[in-house]
């Protein structure tokens, strides 16, 4: 079967090296039509799911010496779930989403788009403009868009990030696919998975009992941020890791993102670049099963935390890693998903007609939420391989090729999923009271025979927990 004929859950099984008999476990129900836009969103959604549904079933089967248990995706679970921060709510109340200078600026030749969601991110932007670092009013808006109206987009993007704050001008998918930062992402797997070493295998038994837990007793440093890596994480932490999420006491997070994406973690703040920092890390990672980084290329490095490191301290060890842009001459550049829709021309093609129009956006978040998944499936298979072969392993994902598979190589949506369709989510939803308040929150969509319906624990304040793994 050729690539352009195989459905996306047949590919990004293929991507994660699955064997491809155990695609007919895996069963879909549930109204078509949802996350409508002209890009097959639904179909990725569906995809990332269902093969992260059927690691964990496949992971599952191995610890426990059982068959493979059958995996369920519901289309309007995994809508919803896509969509996890908008139905989130706290005592009631719903989260910010983007601040005042997150979005689009008209440019003297096409448009930009800016990401100031955190403090450091908008004071930088602003000092690009001369202008204070604690503004976002209507006049900060409107000095902004006149700053930017004069000048091209290829020259905000240029300077705006020189001075560490983040912009991209919008492109169209043609001018992405023949720049040398798209091209080289272009040739490169949806998922990377590499064994490193010939560290043996580390072999353990998940209990049996209900609910299935296929990540049992493994343990996961959890290294991440906003939305696709503690997506991936938490995944994990659903099917019964034990993640704990390390931040810097010095780098503010969102605490809507965190109540989102926090469920089933634990959280400690530690400064890596400390000597007590670094020695509680090597404590921890001394027995880690896993390590999720969601930095960008570089960031944990310069605290010795590469690859080849990590591995030799722990053999055996899988080590996720994901970044904004993948390989290129922006592998080191910060990203989110908002940017990455514009570059790639995702926003070109999801646009109004007309000029004068914005370019336009994805009905979800569906490049960070999807490469969540399909991270947490990279890892999941990564584990069963090293069940049954050993090596350290190293899965690799980037938010650029998710958005290289949505634009080219998804097959074409159903004509039904550009209309929408009616559903109610609120059955996908649950109410979780726990340290942060009250939470309304979208039920996990991974799921298989057995498998657990929702997390084992709300999320607790950033940063309030031990530096130190649970006892068995």
């Amino acid at each position: 079967m050729t690539h352009a004929h195989m459905s996306g859950t047949e590919q990004a099984w293929a991507a994660l090296g699955g064997d491809p008999a155990l695609l007919a476990r895996i069963g879909t129900s549930g109204p078509e039509g949802l996350l409508p836009s002209r890009l097959p969103v639904m179909e990725l959604a569906r995809s990332a799911v269902a093969v992260c549904s059927l690691a964990a079933a496949e992971l599952a089967a191995r610890r426990t010496g059982h068959a493979v248990p059958r995996v369920h995706v519901d289309a309007g679970a995994v809508a919803t779930a896509f969509t996890s921060e908008r139905h989130l709510r706290i005592d009631g109340c719903a989260p910010m989403s983007f601040a005042p200078l997150s979005r689009f600026w008209r440019t003297a030749d096409g448009w930009v788009r800016t990401h100031a969601n955190y403090p450091h991110h908008q004071a930088r932007l602003l000092a690009t403009l001369g202008l204070p670092a604690d503004t976002s009013d209507d006049l900060t808006v409107a000095a902004v868009a006149a700053s930017f109206a004069g000048r091209r987009g290829a020259e905000i993007e240029r300077t705006v990030y020189a001075a560490g704050g983040l912009a991209v001008a919008a492109r169209t998918p043609g001018e992405w696919s023949a720049d040398p930062r798209g091209a080289a992402v272009a040739g490169t797997p949806l998922v990377t998975g590499d064994r490193i070493d010939g560290a043996p295998v580390r072999r353990t038994t998940a209990p049996a009992g209900t609910p299935l837990l296929p990540a049992a007793g493994m343990r996961v440093l959890d290294l991440t941020r906003v939305i696709a890596g503690p997506v991936a994480t938490r995944t994990l932490a659903l099917l019964g890791a034990d993640v704990l999420r390390i931040d810097s006491p010095r780098l503010p997070e969102s605490p809507d993102a965190h109540a989102d994406t926090g469920f089933g973690k634990r959280s400690v703040n530690l400064d890596l670049g400390s000597r007590f920092g670094g020695a509680v890390f090597d404590e921890l990672l001394a027995e880690a099963d896993v390590v999720v980084i969601g930095y960008r290329p570089g960031a944990v490095e310069r605290f010795g935390l590469t690859t080849e490191s990590l591995a030799a301290r722990r053999p055996g060890l899988v080590i996720g890693r994901l970044s904004a842009w993948g390989h290129g001459p922006w592998a080191e550049r910060r990203g989110f998903d908002s940017l990455v829709q514009v570059a790639t021309g995702i926003a070109s093609v999801e646009a109004t007609a007309g000029a004068e129009h914005p370019p336009g956006a994805l009905p979800a978040q569906a490049l960070d939420h999807g490469t969540g998944y399909l991270l947490a499936a990279a890892v999941l298979r990564a584990l069963t391989e090293q069940h049954d072969e050993g090596g350290s392993r190293l899965v690799t994902l980037s938010l650029a090729r998710t958005a290289a598979w949505l634009l080219d190589e998804l097959p074409a949506r159903r004509e039904t999923e550009a209309t929408g369709a009616s559903y109610d989510p609120e059955k996908r939803l649950a109410k979780t009271a726990g340290p942060l308040g009250r939470l309304r929150h979208a039920l996990p969509p991974v799921a298989f025979d057995g498998s657990p319906k929702d997390w084992s624990r709300p999320p607790g304040p950033l940063g309030a927990d031990a530096a130190a793994w649970l006892t068995a």
